[in-house]
């Protein structure tokens, strides 16, 4: 492959000395891949996606039909030029160049590169797992295998592209052409008789079929006359007899399998390709892979190898020994992936495209599904249904923009949680709080896995607070983390709102996972996965969700970076077991404060202290002021003076109920007989309220008779209120809702600071 700065593709076929030129705006992003383009079945002259390539027709009466915008733009006015803008497309760009007038039309190729260098290994490795997979499911105990159905090369071209990709990922892999090599080069043998006629004077030992050709075999040689052999009546002796040699021959069951197995596989190959359109991807694919497994069946090896009689695929051969194994495997796979339709498979393979961000994205629902299967206990059922019978074949139910959930349990010895993997769900921006949902507008991330207790619906989780959406969306594009979290500085934030302006977002990315954490309801992080190396973990607050980041999941058969993302969700799942967490009691606060809308009366508008500092936990509904009487000016100085108020404990009339809004109470409001409001406002100090006895009472010079000072008494410090915002306001006590008339007056009770501050007096 060579750089080019600009190719000159000549278009004869149209037009003699008709010429395209293309100009690359950009270095090293045009090529010239004579020499690999063979290799990987793809046009010669390529690009690469995401760059703009000027173009040229030395003569001005041929142009670009319009089928091929938007990837090629022509000048408005000069139709014979304009740009090649192939985004994010990756594969074969088949364009069609027409006569401005005349009825007269060619077909060009160009093939467009991906931007990350090993695109080519990373596709064919995530399209072999995927047929795994679905293989795996199909091999289940429950799954639709008993139905027979034929290929049917009557259906579309993307279909069949489709199916013969499948076929390619199995057949063409280089584990494939390995395993042949492992049986050619040592094949299972086993021992063979021979029989053959043989020169009587070198027949060896002899056996009783032999001694009954000695006396009965034709082409007699007469004895001599002193030949012992006539005393025991034999008067000649055969020629030749027959004589039995045991060889080593390949001719085994396991070699004729795997030799049937090569036949059926290019029997597919050749039926795809006479089906396939003259000059199309799938029929330059199917040839190359017809050459190869040609070449495999013309090792001399299997000219030694009869027709099966029948196929005994529970060999202990065919199971376990190299070679075989994977042969076994391949066939096994390769009945269902021709007979498997995937209408998803419609966003990679259509018109030659090669759609590899796409096939990512359904890669690593594999790769989560595959990960979730094993810390799960995902319902058999819901696994199996993602692959269904119709009348044409076997359906993969996995498509882009059409949601897919399955259902598992967590048991972790102390809490059992419910598990949802969904591809696809739209969070809508309809619906309204307590609903599932997005507060704007509708959110569809790739994979969101859902975990709520068990014994309540997914329904009742969302409404009560009690379940948690963690996001990830696949990004095959992101080659780094700097490409997800790129360096800020002044000059470029103000590059970066020049660029938003025109309508560049780099930072799309970090930007859609924020509207995920932020926007869709109860999310407990949102992540990206990319084929990189580094992984970034941003925790919210102090436990491991909230959070933003991104993991590295990358196509490899031996380094996948699976086990990161996994060792994260088991941080998940434990972080979920602890019933104390923060998580939890952030979860309880909100559903507390929002289960029930606000009522208009419920609103203060009057002055209150700032909560901050030491008025932090200020919050009206939630602060209780104790409203206590004082019996006599000399009580109440006695109050002021300890900076002590007193309430009786005990069964007897009067005393103090304790609840939590009593011992938890902030401020306390003084009022005596007679009094109609009050102004006796003061804070509550200390760590909550003492018991005193009678004797501690005593000491404090309480303002009574020995005789009727009780046993004990409840004791609150306080300390004076100097908060201006309170200074010089009374209240009307009587208003408030648990008041005690009447002759209870005097009775000691609470009221919420929300509810006092509506009866400020004037």
């Amino acid at each position: 492959m060579t750089t080019q700065s600009s190719i000159e593709i000549p278009l004869d076929e149209l037009k003699e000395g008709l010429i395209l030129i293309i100009d690359a705006r950009k270095r090293n992003t045009l090529f010239d891949s004579l020499t690999d383009a063979d290799q990987y079945n793809e046009a010669r002259f390529q690009i690469i996606e995401g760059h703009f390539y000027d173009y040229t027709f030395n003569d001005p009466e041929f142009h670009f039909a319009e089928s091929t915008k938007p990837i090629v733009q022509p000048h408005s006015r000069l139709k014979h030029t304009g740009v090649i803008a192939p985004n994010i497309y990756v594969g074969t760009l088949r364009l069609q160049v027409v006569h401005k007038a005349e009825n007269r039309s060619l077909h060009i190729e160009l093939e467009v590169q991906s931007v990350k260098a090993n695109y080519r290994h990373d596709y064919r490795d995530m399209l072999e797992f995927i047929t795994e997979q679905c293989t795996d499911i199909l091999l289940q105990a429950n799954a639709p295998v008993r139905q027979t159905f034929e290929t049917d090369f009557t259906k579309d071209s993307e279909t069949l592209y489709q199916k013969f990709s499948f076929i390619k990922s199995i057949l063409g892999s280089d584990e494939f052409a390995e395993s042949i090599h492992r049986i050619v080069t040592s094949p299972v043998t086993q021992w063979q008789e021979i029989a053959e006629q043989k020169d009587i004077r070198r027949a060896g030992r002899i056996t009783n079929t032999n001694i009954r050709a000695l006396l009965r075999g034709g082409s007699r040689t007469p004895l001599s006359q002193s030949h012992q052999l006539r005393e025991h009546g034999l008067n000649s002796l055969p020629e030749r007899i027959s004589s039995i040699r045991k060889t080593d021959s390949v001719d085994t069951p396991e070699n004729r399998f795997v030799k049937h197995a090569l036949e059926t596989f290019l029997k597919f190959c050749a039926d795809i390709n006479a089906k396939s359109q003259p000059g199309s991807p799938l029929k330059r694919e199917s040839e190359l892979l017809i050459r190869d497994l040609e070449s495999q069946l013309h090792h001399s090896i299997f000219k030694e190898i009869s027709r099966p009689h029948s196929l005994k695929l529970n060999s202990p051969v065919l199971q376990r020994k190299e070679g075989y194994r994977e042969v076994l495997r391949a066939w096994l796979m390769f009945d269902l992936a021709a007979k498997l339709i995937w209408r998803g498979g419609e966003d990679i393979y259509k018109a030659g495209k090669k759609d590899i961000a796409s096939l990512y994205e359904y890669w690593v629902f594999f790769k989560l599904l595959e990960l979730f299967k094993d810390l799960f206990n995902i319902e058999p059922k819901a696994i199996s249904e993602l692959i269904k019978t119709t009348s044409d074949g076997l359906h993969l139910e996995l498509k882009q923009g059409k949601q897919t959930a399955l259902k598992g349990l967590y048991n972790s010895g102390s809490r059992r949680l419910k598990i949802r993997f969904s591809y696809n769900r739209s969070f809508s921006g309809k619906q309204q709080y307590p609903q599932a949902g997005s507060w704007t507008t509708t959110l569809r991330p790739d994979y969101t896995l859902s975990i709520w207790p068990e014994g309540i619906s997914e329904r009742e989780a969302e409404q009560q607070e009690l379940i948690t959406h963690i996001h990830l969306d696949a990004k095959y594009k992101v080659a780094n983390l700097h490409d997800f979290l790129p360096e800020s500085s002044d000059q470029r934030l103000d590059e970066e709102k020049t660029e938003n302006r025109q309508g560049i977002y780099k930072n799309a990315d970090l930007l859609k996972m924020h509207a995920y954490k932020d926007a869709i309801r109860r999310t407990g992080g949102a992540y990206v996965l990319y084929p990189g190396d580094e992984s970034l973990r941003q925790k919210g607050f102090h436990e491991i969700i909230p959070g933003l980041g991104a993991f590295p999941v990358k196509p490899s058969k031996t380094d996948d970076g699976i086990n990161e993302l996994r060792s994260f969700i088991l941080e998940v799942i434990e972080h979920f077991t602890n019933r104390n967490s923060q998580r939890e009691k952030v979860s309880y606060r909100t559903y507390d404060i929002h289960r029930n809308p606000p009522s208009s009366n419920n609103e203060i508008k009057e002055p209150l202290p700032e909560a901050y500092n030491e008025n932090r936990s200020l919050i009206p509904d939630e602060t209780f002021v104790l409203v206590g009487y004082y019996q006599s000016d000399e009580h109440l100085q006695w109050i002021k003076s300890n900076k002590l108020y007193n309430l009786r404990l005990g069964l007897i009339k009067g005393s103090l109920r304790l609840n939590p809004q009593t011992l938890g109470a902030k401020y306390l409001l003084l009022h005596t007989k007679g009094d109609k409001r009050s102004g006796e406002l003061w804070r509550i100090s200390g760590d909550g309220p003492k018991v005193f006895s009678k004797r501690d009472m005593m000491k404090k010079k309480y303002p009574k008779e020995e005789s009727k000072i009780r046993e004990n008494y409840l004791i609150y410090e306080i300390e004076e209120v100097l908060d201006p915002e309170f200074s010089r306001l009374e209240w009307d006590f009587k208003n408030l809702k648990n008041y005690p008339s009447g002759r209870g007056s005097a009775l000691p009770f609470t009221a919420t600071l929300s509810e006092l501050m509506k009866h400020v007096t004037d």
